[in-house]
């Protein structure tokens, strides 16, 4: 006898309980791997059988959800600013509060103003391909020091017919030696090497997560490397740790930004810390 949507779908949300802070919500996207439908259309359809192979397909993914696997590496796909990414686990999966980032990149500069930007560590493209969505005529370059993020930053691209962001291969500001730029933005790894939540994140590329022993190492890098990189009255905004607002801002203040500010993630944690600076280096 062979089980319906919706019995299926129970018994996995009760196997996930256990495991997800989200249930429900993993086992409706895992079925809609198999299945191909929507959410929505999983609970109009939820008394039609599942086939023996859809059954087994499910119970595969779900079993690897147990072992800690991120349901966006199961399903290869992420929504961010209401994009759909691919991602694997070459790529760190977009979080939410990264959304602050872009927000504040957007209200810096007129709707109509011509802008530099670069996104260092671009992962899966994320926040280089939302400003492309908000800002077509921005001239953005993407940097990863992964091969492979880069390949899932360009498929990205071409999925979502973004086409006009330049995507280069290097750690931080080694491959734009010579080019300034209005807005810099980073979303670099930024967890101390020893800091217990790693344990979460096993599944996920460690490169993109941990900085160091200190959690500051990357960061620091960036701030000391970005003002020969930023025009006058240029702008660097990263995104950090919810404990390091005070010293990313002190480091910021040292190499001689200003206007320098901390803004909250939409769970009120500080996420984002930016400044400008307002001349040459």
């Amino acid at each position: 006898m062979t089980a319906t949507i919706a019995e299926t779908l129970k018994s996995a949300v009760q196997r996930l309980g256990s495991r997800s802070e989200s249930p429900r919500l993993d086992a409706e996207l895992l079925m809609g791997k198999v299945t191909g439908l929507s959410r929505a259309a999983l609970i109009m359809h939820g008394d039609e059988s599942v086939s023996r192979d859809m059954a087994q397909s499910f119970a595969d993914l779900v079993a690897r959800r147990l072992t800690g696997m991120p349901v966006a590496y199961l399903t290869g796909s992420s929504e961010f600013w209401s994009l759909p990414l691919t991602v694997t686990p070459a790529v760190l999966i977009p979080r939410p509060e990264t959304e602050t980032l872009v927000e504040q990149v957007l209200q810096l500069k007129a709707r109509d103003e011509h802008c530099a930007v670069l996104d260092l560590g671009t992962g899966s493209g994320a926040i280089a391909l939302s400003l492309s969505v908000e800002r077509p005529h921005w001239n953005i370059t993407g940097i990863d020091v992964s091969e492979d993020a880069l390949k899932i930053a360009a498929m990205n691209s071409q999925a979502l017919g973004l086409t006009r962001i330049q995507w280069r291969l290097g750690s931080w500001f080694d491959c734009v030696v010579g080019a300034r730029f209005d807005l810099i933005v980073a979303n670099p790894p930024y967890i101390a090497a020893s800091d217990p939540a790693l344990d979460k994140l096993a599944a996920e590329p460690a490169l993109a997560l941990i900085a160091g022993p200190s959690g500051l190492e990357a960061l620091s890098t960036i701030i000391a490397q970005a003002p020969a990189h930023l025009r006058a009255g240029g702008w660097l905004l990263l995104e950090h740790g919810s404990t390091q607002a005070q010293d990313v801002a002190a480091l910021l203040e040292q190499r001689g930004f200003e206007a320098i500010r901390t803004v909250q993630d939409f769970a009120g944690r500080p996420r984002i810390t930016l400044g400008s600076v307002h001349t040459h280096h």
